[in-house]
């Protein structure tokens, strides 16, 4: 099929720009048409690949998982459905509710100190301190350092003829000097304590990026009418930075119910179980003592609190938003 042109007229194809007269002198051009089709079909594929990998690795594996939470499987061979035995045996077993109270202990423990210091050393190295940058650096580096290898530096540190009890004895506190992580009451003290300090630099780059968009001419307004410190915090800034409190208490919760990797290292969830929670009862009995049904269902019991806390917090921020 063949077209002819009269001269001066322009052959525009689906991707050029089609001239228009000139108009107040100006030569206009709109832009090309696009087409539907491409864009509706043709580029959402290229997500088809990741999209697959986060169904299969986080849902469909999570399905499998918590269906094997009513069975009897050991991880090899054939298996029965039973029910609710598993979570039964859970709640009717002492060792398992002083694991969750431990995890709720850690959590909570974790996420309110945490929060609280880093949220002071955000204040403190928000502005005016000509050593911020490195200062900041200085803290946020245990965010970036294995947690396990840490873990074993602090066990060293713990230990009865470690640096903190040579210090004690040296400053004449001979009666405080103990073995931290071998001592059943003291054990989980030592946990939260790394805990803590692994996690405050995270704590304070999210205070610090809320901090950043805090407009400085309302906190002069409050000063210049007679706010002291303390209330140009509680009124000014603490709510300007409310998005920022949601997300550092959320993150640091969902962290804290899930910590395995400082109790394998300092206890390995000793001594007499004082230090055991939900993350690593689920490793002993699925891959150490080969009851995968029962480790699937201690796993699907923290997720499963997890997601409730995680839904409460976010409807307590919601809430809190929307009467402000």
């Amino acid at each position: 099929m063949s077209t002819t042109f009269r001269a001066g007229e322009v052959a525009a194809t689906e991707t050029e720009r089609v001239v228009l007269p000139r108009r107040g002198g100006r030569r206009r051009q709109a832009p090309a048409p696009r087409r539907k089709g491409l864009l509706k079909f043709g580029y959402w594929w290229w997500a088809l690949p990741g999209i697959l990998f986060v169904i299969g690795i986080h849902y469909v594996a999570t399905s499998v998982g918590g269906f094997f939470a009513f069975t009897n499987w050991t991880g090899i061979g054939a298996f029965e459905l039973i029910g609710l035995d598993n979570f039964t045996r859970i709640f009717q077993d002492p060792t398992k509710i002083g694991a969750l109270w431990n995890t709720l202990f850690l959590a909570f423990g974790s996420v309110i100190l945490s929060n609280i210091l880093g949220l002071g050393i955000a204040l403190g190295l928000n502005r005016g301190l000509k050593s911020r940058y490195i200062l900041r650096t200085l803290f946020f580096m245990p965010v970036v350092l294995s947690p396990l290898a840490t873990s074993y530096i602090w066990k060293f540190i713990f230990d009865f003829n470690g640096p903190l009890n040579l210090v004690l004895r040296g400053i004449g506190l001979d009666s405080m000097a103990r073995a931290w992580i071998a001592d059943p009451t003291w054990a989980i003290w030592t946990i939260l304590v790394v805990l803590v300090w692994q996690n405050i630099g995270f704590s304070m780059v999210i205070y610090m990026a809320g901090l950043a968009a805090v407009p400085v001419e309302i906190e002069e307004a409050a000063a210049i009418d007679g706010a002291n410190l303390w209330q140009r915090f509680w009124h000014v800034t603490l709510p300007s930075i409310r998005p920022a409190v949601a997300i550092a208490t959320t993150l640091g919760l969902v962290n804290g119910l899930r910590v395995f990797d400082q109790i394998m290292a300092l206890t390995g969830g000793g001594p007499a179980a004082a230090t055991e929670t939900l993350a690593t009862q689920v490793y002993k009995q699925s891959f150490a003592l080969g009851n995968f049904g029962y480790g699937a269902a201690l796993a699907l019991l923290l997720t499963l609190i997890i997601l409730v806390f995680a839904v409460i917090q976010q409807r307590v921020t919601a809430d809190r938003s929307e009467e402000n």
